[in-house]
Order: C-alpha cells, then structure tokens, then sequence
C-alpha cells in the first residue's frame, strides 16, 4: 500500500491511497468525514459490483449510507443527470457535515463531485475510483464538470476530495478495453515529465495494459505521484497544471465530433490519439525529433491503442478546428496546445496558428 499526499497553496491536503483490498476497509477511511450520513454516488453497473461492499463496509462502522445510481455512460454527464441528482440529494435532506462519495469511473467521479461542489455551495466527497483511467487521473486534483454540446467539460468546478481509495483489485472487473483506455493517461504521464517511466511502461511494464495488478499498481501509483506534484503547484491550471492535457486539446475535439459515443471511441482512446497527433504535429514543427515522434506512436499501437486519426472516424478539418478553439485552455480565440521537445519534455504552446493546426489535420487525413 502507498499512500500519496496532495498538497497545496489554497486547497486542505488529502490522501490519495493506492493498494489491494481497500473497498473492504474503504468505511473505516472515510468514516471521520463522514459525521451524520454517507450518500454513495454510482452508476447502475459498478453499483452491482461494488456498492453492497462499499456499503457494508461504511455500516460496519456506524454510518447511516444511501446508494444513488445513475446511468452508466458519458452521457450522464449532463445538466439533465445533475439536475435529478441534486434533486435526488435535496430530497434526502443532507447537510454540511454530510459527505458524498463517488464509487465509479470518471463520469461519476466528475458528477458526483460536481454536485458535491455545488450542494450547499460545498460539501465534502470522497473518490473511489474502479476504473484505471479515474485512479491514475480524474479522481486527482479537483476538476469536476459536465459536458455541453459544445464540447467536454466546460461547465464545471475546481472541488478538491478529502480522501482518494484506489483498490487495485477492482480493475479486475474492467473489460480489456477499458484497462487499455486507462493506460493512455499512465503513458501519458510519461511522456509530459518522466522518460524513465515511459522507459518502463513500453518495456517492463508493458503488462499493466494487459490487466497484471502488480504493473499496474507500480503504474497507479507513479502516475498519482507526477499528477500530485503538478496538481500542488497550479491547482487551477494557470500555469504547470496545463501539461496533463497532453493529447486532450485534439483528443476533446475528436469525442466532440463523434458526439461524445463511447461505443465509437473511448475518452482514454482519444486521449491516445491526441497524444500521438501532439508528437506528429511538433515533430512538423521540428520541435521534437521525428523518432520520438515515431516511438510514441509505436508505443501506444503495441498497448492496442489507436494512433491515427483514420481509426476513429471521417473528419472534417475545419469543424475540428473549431473545437480545438474552443477548448477551454484557448485564450483570446487563439489556440493552445501542449506540444513535445521530445518524451518526458511536454510544454505548453500559445503562439500555434490555426493555418498550421489546419494544414496538419488535412495531413492527418481530416477531410
């Protein structure tokens, strides 16, 4: 078991703890925020795996809990889900000293904490993620939202849990694709900081996409320590925080345009593609060598990943232009994307143009 402290400026630390067996003891970690009652937030399928041992485990120790599922999917991040949530949580009648825990993949993890952090103008959620994705990524460092029509997570608020539980042995239950959509972001944070990671990752390490616990625990826990670090300097991602949206600026703009299918194309899958894309694309502006650009791309085709935007659909270039302009790291209707002077060497870019960003797409074979 490793436990991994997330400290800032202007938010309280809290624990991530990442190890084997943590739901069956997940109560007596939560029960001192817990002070009157436990509202476990989850979807319909992960609540048939895992809610009655989460439950139990928080009754053992005297807390009154209720379980609210919501539709499992991308598709419950939306006002429509957030509206009956809350409802469903002013109807319970919880106060301040009432907490919420989000038991699920990504999306409940940004619902959950989004209504956390506007219940009463905030209460406290715990996360527990089961999916890989979450544990290495969204259930650190706050960001909460829902999707738009206009595109992913625009309508959202920085809400810092007060504990993170990442049970390795969950992610048995994931299929293999999901273990693969999560292990983009591990390889993603290789790439921004840490090329003996990545070292690791396409070597060694390789077996983490294929489900084995004690890579993918090694995994877990490296990628909680880099996001951890940047998540204490830049909490609200003006500055540092940006590079963990490596692949997500023309990742976004993919799902954007696919309407959000997960059926088609995954959240992790496109954040592969896009990190792909960001190494071909600062390759052609001869930031980086053209290998790295290569090895990125071999990488991540080994671990069953896609790599070229063919795979995931027909494009329009100038539609997903557009997205990318109105992502949320654009200022001023410029763009920003997060580039590579090579693996482990991210920075954040404010001077591309959208000639270039266009010309590439129409290489990549946007249409």
């Amino acid at each position: 078991m490793t436990v991994i402290p997330v400290l800032g400026g202007r938010f309280a630390p809290y624990d991530v703890v990442v190890g084997r067996g943590l739901l069956a003891e997940a109560g007596g970690r939560i029960a001192p925020f817990a002070r009157s009652r436990t509202v476990i937030v989850t979807d319909e399928t992960v609540a048939g795996l895992h809610g009655a041992a989460l439950r139990a485990s928080l009754e053992a120790t005297g807390v009154r809990v209720e379980i609210i599922a919501v539709p499992p999917g991308e598709a419950s991040k939306s006002f429509t889900e957030l509206e009956r949530l809350m409802d469903r949580l002013l109807g319970l009648g919880l106060d301040r000293k009432d907490v919420i825990v989000a038991l699920g993949g990504g999306v409940v993890g940004d619902l959950a904490g989004l209504a956390a952090a506007l219940y009463m103008r905030g209460i406290d959620f715990v996360q527990v993620p089961t999916t890989l994705l979450a544990q290495v990524d969204s259930s650190v460092g706050g960001k909460t939202a829902i999707d738009t029509p206009r595109g992913k997570n625009l309508v959202g608020a920085f809400h810092q849990p007060r504990l993170v539980l990442a049970d390795i042995d969950v992610l048995a239950t994931l299929p293999e694709r999901q273990v693969r959509s999560g292990w983009a972001e591990v390889l993603k944070h290789g790439l921004i900081c840490d090329e003996a990671f990545f070292d690791w990752l396409a070597g060694e390490g390789a077996s983490g996409a294929g489900g084995d616990p004690v890579a993918l625990q090694r995994a877990v826990v490296r990628s909680v320590q880099i996001k951890s670090a940047i998540v204490g300097e830049d909490e609200k991602e003006a500055g540092r925080r940006a590079l963990l949206n490596l692949g997500h600026t023309f990742g976004h703009a993919i799902e954007a345009e696919l309407g959000f299918e997960e059926a088609a194309l995954a959240h992790g899958e496109a954040v592969a593609l896009g990190c792909c894309m960001a190494f071909r694309y600062s390759a052609r502006q001869r930031l980086c060598p053209i290998e790295d650009s290569r090895r990125v791309e071999s990488v991540f085709g080994a671990a069953g990943l896609p790599t070229r935007l063919g795979q995931a659909g027909a494009f329009s270039a100038e539609a997903m232009l557009a997205r990318m302009a109105g992502d949320k790291k654009a200022e001023g209707g410029g763009l920003t994307l997060i580039l590579a002077r090579g693996v482990g060497q991210a920075f954040v870019s404010k001077t591309e143009t959208p000639e270039n960003a266009l010309a590439f797409l129409k290489e990549e074979g946007a249409a």
